[in-house]
Parts: structure tokens; C-alpha cells; sequence
């Protein structure tokens, strides 16, 4: 089955302008999620690693002023490591209340054609109900495609921060 631009943008227009928004929004917090995997994959372990040499050429390791070092250094690894998490959770959430403003809408488009034409012309009707049902459709598809990749995001984060942790042991 070949989806061409015409059946796309059909497919929009069957939606209504929320479907839309809900695409960018899909858009958005993909980005936000490969940024996140990206990091994960290629940068985060520089960052553990100066953080472990800075810790690692500190003489004193037993003061108090170590001990709030240590807690700076691991405190900037854990706030680049959940850099975008708390917005692509978001982001996971928006989708399927803007599925929900699409399904509102076009049950308001059915009830005006309803009004208009005392519920005589089905054909308009089927309009509103493709641009009530489209959209609940494609943000609830939105949001579980980005809960599958964010429900492990916070573990990763704390299995690599209790990485550096460990790394840091006071000894």
C-alpha cells in the first residue's frame, strides 16, 4: 500500500485542523525522544567521565567541601542526563488531550449540521464524526508510541547516575 501526499493530506483534512496539531505535537516530542537516545548513546558517558576525572584529581575526598563537590558533580550529570525527559513526558500527555479538543470539535461540527438540517443529511454528519473520531485516534496512537520509549527514560537515568555514584565512593 502505497501512502502518497494526496492520501495524506486527505487524511489531515478528514481530521480537521486538530489532527494537525497533534501531528506536530508527534513530531515534536519524537525529536525530543531521539534527542534523549542520541544522548544517551553518544554523549552521556563523556559527561560521567569528567566529572569522575575531576572528582579523581581531588587530594581531599573526605571533607566537607568534598563531599558537596561530589554532590555538585553528580547533581550536573543527573540534570544533563533528565535534560527534555520531563518535557517529552509532557508531550506524551498532550497527545491525547489534544485527541480529545478533535473529538469535541467534531461532535460540535455534527450537532451544527444536526441543527441545521434536523438530522436529515448523514453525508455532513459523517464529516464531523471522522473529525471527532480521527483525531482521539491518532493521539492516543501518538501517546503510546512515546510511552513506550519514556517509561524507561527515568530508570536509565538513575542506573546512570548511580553509575557515577558508585564511581565516586568515598573511600
Amino acid at each position: 500500500m502505497d501512502l502518497g501526499l494526496n492520501d495524506l493530506q486527505a487524511f489531515l483534512e478528514r481530521g480537521g485542523p486538530v489532527l494537525l496539531v497533534i501531528m506536530v505535537a508527534t513530531f515534536v516530542m519524537w525529536a525530543l525522544i531521539l534527542e534523549r537516545l542520541f544522548y544517551f548513546r553518544f554523549a552521556h558517558q563523556s559527561v560521567a567521565d569528567e566529572a569522575i576525572a575531576e572528582w579523581n584529581a581531588r587530594s581531599d575526598r573526605k571533607s566537607v567541601l568534598a563531599h558537596w563537590v561530589r554532590d555538585k558533580l553528580i547533581s550536573e550529570v543527573r540534570a544533563k542526563a533528565e535534560a527534555n525527559v520531563s518535557m517529552t513526558k509532557a508531550m506524551v500527555a498532550l497527545a491525547p488531550l489534544l485527541g480529545l479538543l478533535g473529538t469535541v470539535t467534531g461532535m460540535v461540527t455534527v450537532f451544527d449540521v444536526m441543527a441545521i438540517t434536523d438530522g436529515a443529511d448523514a453525508k455532513a454528519m459523517s464529516g464531523g464524526v471522522s473529525r471527532a473520531t480521527i483525531p482521539t485516534m491518532a493521539g492516543m496512537v501518538a501517546s503510546i508510541s512515546g510511552i513506550i520509549f519514556t517509561s524507561g527514560m527515568d530508570s536509565k537515568v538513575n542506573r546512570l547516575v548511580q553509575k557515577v555514584e558508585d564511581e565516586m565512593e568515598i573511600r
